[in-house]
């Protein structure tokens, strides 16, 4: 079975690299713009969704200036772990998680919602707009057409016109494999697909920023290589003022 999964990730990753070519160059090229324009990234997602801003933020060969944005109360480490879901149908939630993260339009804002039904990134991803970041969404189309808005708007994340969207190629529902006599599906992929994704974007920005010449990148190295610390305290005192996590 196992076989089949791997078979299922192997025929997405092909889909992403065939459909998201561009809007995988066009979300770098925001955010190396953000970069040479003195802002930063700033990254959200409720539940498991929460794992796209975590995937980005301070790993090895990883994006500095990638703050995340986290919420303990949409964070799988809440106990019972089902107020996650509640709290992310929350209206007026998104608003909470914003008060006092005061973008820019020199800043990018990433709004991770496999579905983009739910409350709290569509907020979210409204309030940044309205302070003027550049919007990138990470959102799964398929599964986003096929389910309503639970916000008062009636717009899924994908229709708040973000500058641009990231489809994660996954089905609606999330997990690919139907075992007979068993109704619910297993296997889901949009993490996998999603931090293929993203790591894509940061292999990007990287690119741009070098025939920029921007020195030194703000690229992390493992912090378990001998080299590792003295070479992550050069990039976090280069970008101090853009660091939010520290």
């Amino acid at each position: 079975m196992f076989e089949r999964y791997l078979s299922n990730i192997s025929s997405l990753i092909s889909t992403i690299r065939d459909t998201q070519k561009e809007s995988i160059k066009k979300a770098a090229q925001i955010i190396a713009d953000s970069t040479l324009e003195g802002g930063a990234l700033y990254a959200f997602g409720a539940g498991h969704s929460d794992m796209m801003a975590s995937e980005i933020t301070y790993r090895a060969g990883g994006f500095a200036l990638a703050n995340p944005i986290y919420y303990e109360g949409l964070m799988l480490n809440v106990k019972p772990v089902t107020k996650t879901t509640l709290a992310e149908r929350t209206e007026g939630i998104g608003k909470i998680i914003m008060e006092g993260i005061q973008l820019t339009p020199k800043d990018t804002l990433l709004v991770a919602s496999v579905s983009g039904r739910n409350a709290a990134p569509i907020e979210v991803a409204m309030v940044g707009k309205e302070q003027g970041a550049k919007l990138i969404v990470l959102t799964s189309l398929e599964y986003s057409n096929s389910v309503t808005s639970r916000h008062s708007s009636g717009k899924r994340l994908f229709e708040l016109e973000p500058d641009v969207i990231l489809d994660y190629c996954c089905p609606p529902g999330d997990a690919t494999i139907k075992l007979e006599g068993f109704e619910q599906k297993i296997g889901p992929v949009s993490t996998i697909c999603g931090h293929i994704i993203l790591n894509s974007v940061i292999v990007e920005v990287v690119e741009i920023l070098i025939e920029k010449g921007i020195d030194p990148l703000p690229i992390y190295m493992s912090a378990n290589l001998d080299q590792g610390k003295a070479f992550n305290d050069k990039i976090m005192e280069a970008y101090k003022s853009r660091i939010r996590y520290l």
